[in-house]
């Protein structure tokens, strides 16, 4: 198994996970926070025709998750997974001619040579969720968009071959920043973003005996630093993980569990 991101971050968010079969390999989006051209663009820089995905999955409703969900899926004829709160919150006309399939937490799927596990996790959203891949070898685990650790998360990622972890904000650099007070509350708020140091803990808690791939992802570029990312993460493990940091403009290219 494979992933790659087509860019991380509160302008737009899109991952790639694809098994790596030699006949025909599956290819699915995880959210699409970027218009139908600029989604198509990043999608060649990564060497992904639209044409050849085999659909597209969804965390939740803010529009730099699913900005472009709706109109990739209609002209490429793809699927698109959801929860039924996600479904209730999107504008029914954005759905027309959209095959829909709801899914629910803890309830895996499979979609060609990969295993999709969705998750619940506190946000701000009506019925969010993420997601852990599996292809029969290797366990890929994704979280962003969360406003806490909880035991529930730790059970979920723990025994990752590979995490990719949201690392949103450095508190003191939020609340220091010129984010009105409404703003910052939400982003530190208990379903709003990780911030390094709860970040840090989550990822101290997890079994981390077969991670070898750690990813940094949806940092803010106000309120974020891949130096204090990295600073946070070497202070719970000791320097045995060297971080990849997910970027808002060219995301990372293709990683192996």
């Amino acid at each position: 198994m494979k992933f790659a991101s087509l860019g991380s971050g509160s302008e737009g968010n899109a991952l790639l996970i694809a098994s790596v079969s030699q006949t025909k390999p599956t290819h699915l989006l995880l959210d699409c926070g970027f218009g139908l051209r600029e989604a198509e663009r990043r999608l060649a820089r990564l060497g992904v025709e639209p044409s050849s995905l085999s659909g597209i999955l969804v965390t939740h409703e803010h529009s730099d998750h699913i900005g472009g969900v709706f109109k990739l899926a209609r002209r490429y004829r793809l699927p698109v997974w959801l929860s039924h709160g996600t479904l209730q919150a999107v504008p029914r006309d954005d759905t027309v001619g959209v095959d829909l399939q709801v899914c629910r937490d803890g309830e895996a799927f499979s979609v060609g040579d990969l295993e999709m596990t969705p998750y619940t996790v506190p946000h701000d959203a009506r019925e969010p969720l993420q997601y852990v891949a599996h292809d029969g070898h290797r366990k890929l685990g994704v979280l962003t968009d969360v406003g806490q650790s909880t035991p529930y998360l730790v059970e979920v990622l723990s025994g990752c071959d590979a995490l990719l972890l949201e690392f949103n904000h450095d508190s003191e650099m939020l609340a220091r920043s010129m984010y009105p007070p409404w703003l910052r509350a939400r982003i530190s708020g208990p379903l709003g973003h990780l911030s390094n140091a709860e970040a840090a803990g989550l990822l101290a808690a997890i079994d981390k005996r077969k991670l070898r791939t750690l990813v940094a992802a949806h940092l803010s570029q106000k309120n974020n630093t891949p130096a204090r990312v990295r600073e946070a993460i070497g202070a719970v493990t000791g320097g045995e993980f060297e971080p990849i940091i997910a970027h808002q403009d060219e995301g990372f290219g293709w990683l192996h569990c």
